[in-house]
Order: structure tokens, then sequence, then C-alpha cells
């Protein structure tokens, strides 16, 4: 007889409790998973915005070295987010989906690895074939360049960390990663300005030194795995191709997200000049600020709506429990999503021309219609990336990639034509309209339903005798 006992494929999912370890199960992940990462999660920005505060003090004898470390930043965080947010999504939503079926441990990491591998290979690739562009934009200092490469490489394992949490839901070590780095970071400004260590370029490898800091918590992750793989073989594992497919299209997706948060500012600087574009990345900050929170948020619903999608119906609850509870969730979400814009777009209107005066001194006064409308359009933003969830948990990433690219093509292209001659109007407007168009393509793909794969009764695992 074998010792492994054989999987009941229409056993419903195990439901966990939180525990004291942090551990959220199906039941409970979106609402407890949410909460726990959005503490984490603004914490997180509360000391990004205390480096780079800290940071400006420490060099405001050397205002070059202060820009030149900011522009490493933001050319780093656009590129970690696009090649490497994708594998995140990814094992987040093949972990969920195993797991809803009764599939606990064993999850496959190859393929993941495999192409979270590639994306870095890539970047490496790039980064050593362009590094005299690079090293223009990084005030010619070499040490900078080299602390961007390897920072890049470092948030390969990090994001895949990520992922690998969100897929089990364990927000308090999600939470707890992202803290890390963000705290690891802040204490080599503070080293610089107590006198420890001296010079910009310390100040700057903090950026390195964070993703490599937040891999610390992997070892509290490997003593919370429990037990290996219990000899079955999952029939719908994931391929290199379909992994790959997926990891594309959410690839383009963060792009377009990018460029709708960027391309204002690049296009007003090519237009205008930098003082324009200044002004005008300021006025976006207003949609920055909550998308980075919203994070917690999308972090924690992919892996519940793949939950819902894939587990086995409750049969006191009838079969269409499931759908149920995944369109309630998307509601509720957009419900708090509607309010929270609504209140943001009102106090633009109020007080909007104050704060954004006492907070970045600009030259020209800031309309306080045109901030309202920033407000709405980072309400309809964050509303896109709900439906987008929804989308990615259903199987409709490739759809989604295309509603997403057109619409950053024509937020592009309203920038870069002279229909309103005020720059900043310009970007009011076309990312308002641009989030508005992507909510309504990406609401009209969620009317579609999910996809026949999505919704397929999964084979039941087959079981591996040994010794057969």
């Amino acid at each position: 007889m074998s010792d492994v006992e054989p999987v009941d494929p229409g056993a419903p999912p195990e439901v966990e409790e939180v525990g004291p370890d942090g551990v959220v199960g199906p039941e409970k992940g979106f609402a407890s998973g949410a909460r726990i990462l959005s503490i984490g999660i603004a914490s997180t920005g509360l000391f990004s915005f205390a480096y780079f505060a800290l940071a400006s003090n420490v060099l405001k004898d050397d205002p070059d070295a202060y820009g030149a470390i900011s522009t490493l930043w933001a050319i780093l965080f656009v590129v970690i987010c696009v090649i490497y947010r994708p594998v995140e999504q990814l094992l987040s939503r093949t972990i969920a989906h195993r797991r809803a079926r009764g599939l606990h441990t064993g999850h496959p990491l190859r393929t993941p690895l495999m192409i979270q591998a590639g994306f870095a290979l890539v970047f490496l690739i790039a980064a050593l074939a362009g590094k005299s562009a690079l090293l223009g934009v990084l005030d010619d200092n070499e040490t900078l360049y080299w602390i961007f490469v390897a920072a890049a490489l470092a948030y390969a394992a990090s994001y895949f960390a990520r992922g690998y949490f969100a897929g089990h839901q364990w927000f308090a070590l999600y939470g707890g990663l992202v803290l890390f780095e963000s705290v690891s970071r802040f204490c080599f400004p503070v080293a610089v300005a107590v006198g420890v260590v001296h010079g910009p370029d310390w100040v700057a490898a903090g950026i390195l030194a964070a993703p490599l800091a937040s891999l610390l918590v992997i070892p509290v992750a490997l003593r919370r795995m429990h037990g290996h793989s219990d000899g079955t073989v999952d029939p719908d594992a994931l391929t290199l191709a379909e992994g790959a497919g997926f990891a594309l299209s959410v690839a383009v997706i963060q792009l377009a997200e990018q460029t709708l948060l960027n391309a204002g500012v690049l296009t007003a600087n090519v237009t205008a000049g930098e003082a324009a574009a200044g002004i005008v990345f300021s006025a976006l900050m207003i949609a920055r600020a909550p998308l980075q929170l919203f994070q917690a948020v999308q972090t924690s619903l992919l892996p519940h709506l793949t939950t819902l999608l894939h587990a086995e119906p409750d049969e006191a609850d009838g079969p269409e429990s499931a759908a149920d509870g995944f369109d309630r969730t998307i509601r509720i979400t957009l419900i708090a999503i509607a309010g929270f814009a609504g209140i943001v777009a009102l106090a633009l209107l109020v007080i909007g021309p104050w704060a954004m005066d006492l907070l970045f001194s600009p030259d020209e006064p800031y309309g306080r219609v045109g901030l309202a409308v920033i407000g709405i359009g980072m309400g309809f933003h964050l509303a896109a990336g709900t439906y987008n969830q929804a989308a990615l948990a259903r199987g409709h990433d490739r759809a989604a990639a295309a509603v997403w690219i057109v619409c950053a093509a024509l937020f592009v292209g309203w920038m870069l034509a002279p229909i309103v001659g005020d720059e900043l109007v310009r970007a009011e407007t076309g990312y308002a309209a641009g989030c508005m168009l992507l909510c309504a393509g990406l609401w009209v793909l969620y009317r579609r339903g999910p996809t026949a794969t999505a919704v397929a009764d999964p084979a039941p695992p087959r079981v591996v005798v040994p010794g057969r």
C-alpha cells in the first residue's frame, strides 16, 4: 500500500483562520490582507518620503548629486514594476489557484523562476549595452550606475518572494518585507546625517541595501512552510508558454500604467521645458500616492478572486455562491473607491491650490478645477485597477493588456497634440479622460465573465505511487 493518500477533487478548499502568525485563509483573505498590507505599505510610503526628504537635506550643498539619486530611483522604480511585478502576479494567481483546489504543498516554481531569470537577464544585457546613456543621466557617476544594476537584479528575488507570500495569503510577511526594505533604505541617509559615513554615494547605497535586507524575511517564510509535495501531480500545472504569456501581458499593463503616470511629465519637458514638466509632475502626485496605497488592495485582491473563481462550490450555498462572492468583492471595492475619490475631489476643490502651494511652492498657482479633475481621474484609475485584477483572475490578461496599451497610446498622442495650449491643463484632462476610457474598456471585459478554462472543473490530481 502507498503512504500517499488520494486527494478528493470534490472536497471544498481548506479554510484557514487568521492566526497569530499572520496566515490569512480564503474566507478572510481579502479584508484582512488589505488591512495588514495597507499598514505595511503606508509605513513604507512614509519611510520612502523620509528617505528623500533627509537625502535632500544632507546633500543640500550638492544638488546635482541629489538629482542624480532621484533620477536613479525613478528609473529603477519603472524598471522593477514593468519586469518584476508580472511574475509577482503570476505566482500569486497560480498558487492561489492550486490552493483553491486543495493543493496546498509542492507548488511548482520552476516556470516562474525561469521567467523571472529571463527578465533579469534581458535587463542586465540592456543595462550593460546602454551604460553610456545611463551614465549621462546619472551625473556620470559609475557608483550610481552599478548601484542601479545591482539593485535591479536584487529586486528580482524580492518580487519573487512577494508573489509567493501573496499566493499563500501571508500578508503579514509581505507587509513586513516591504516595510523592512524601506526602513533599511532610510538608515543610510541617517548614517550620513549623523556623520558615521560621508558622501552622496552612501546615501545612494541605501537603494541597493533595501532589496538585499528585505530578503532577510525569507527565513521566516521557510519556517512557515510545512511539508513537501504530497505526491500529487497537478494536471493543470503551469507551462512555460502559459506563464510567459501571462507575465508578458502583465508587463505590458505595467508599462502602460507607468506611461499614464509619467508620459505627461516627459512630453511637457519636450514641448515646454523642465519647469512645465515639474509642474505636471507635482500635479500628478495627487494620483501617485493613492495608487501606491492601492497596491495593498491589488495584492490581496488577485489571490482572493482566484480562490473564489476556482474553489469548489459549497453545497449549502449553491453553485452560484462563488460567482456571487466574486462580484460582491468587486462591487464593495468599487464603492469604497468611489467614496474615496469623491472625498479627494471635493477636498481638492476646496483646498487644492492652497495645499499645492504649501507643499510644492509653484511659480504659478494651480487651478482648483484642474486638480479636482485629476482626483476624479485617480478614482477611475483605481477602479480600472480593480477590473484589471478581475481580468487577470479570469484569464483575460491579453485582452486587458490590449485595453491598457491602447489607452496609454491615446494619452501620449493627446499630450503631443497641441489641441490644448497649456501643458498642465492638457495633462489634467488627458489623464482623467484616459483613465475613464481605460475603466470603461476593462468594465466591458469584466461583463464578458470568465473564460471557459477559468471555470472548468479541475481534473482530479493524479497520485504517484512509489514503485509503480
